[in-house]
């Protein structure tokens, strides 16, 4: 884990998001943590509907509305 002040990470953002790609970024305000930087290990989403299964090109958002 790596820990760096705000204004330090404001200062070199590019090189601490690349380090993220390898290692928690701990990023804190007044010595307190303010938010962390992690890449996602697995697929954060998990496919509900595909739409274009629906119809080619998917569906609009109006028509998905009305038919709720």
């Amino acid at each position: 884990m790596i820990k760096v002040g705000l204004r330090e990470f404001r200062t070199d953002m590019d090189k601490y998001v690349k380090k993220a790609s390898k290692e928690e970024v701990v990023v804190y305000k007044h010595s307190k943590p303010l938010f962390r930087l992690a890449t996602f290990n697995e697929e954060p989403w998990e496919e509900v509907i595909d739409f274009t299964k629906i119809r080619k090109g998917g569906v609009s958002i109006e028509e998905l509305l009305a038919r709720l």
